[in-house]
């Protein structure tokens, strides 16, 4: 596991990835819209995750 988001205000752990699977963690809420966008790259990582998964499972 990677800590990959660390909380501004108290310094916890808010973000995780494993090393070797395509799994990864935040510990807030991102919004999908409407609102801020600066967590839109969470969602285009989850969305490749779901796209290289499905091609796996469709080649077995």
């Amino acid at each position: 596991m990677e800590i990959t988001h660390v909380h501004l205000n108290d310094q916890t752990v808010a973000g995780t990835r494993m090393k070797d699977k395509d799994v990864f963690s935040v510990q807030y809420h991102p919004e999908a819209s409407p609102g801020p966008h600066d967590a839109d790259y969470l969602f285009d990582d989850f969305f490749q995750i779901i796209e290289k998964t499905s091609k796996q499972s469709t080649e077995v």
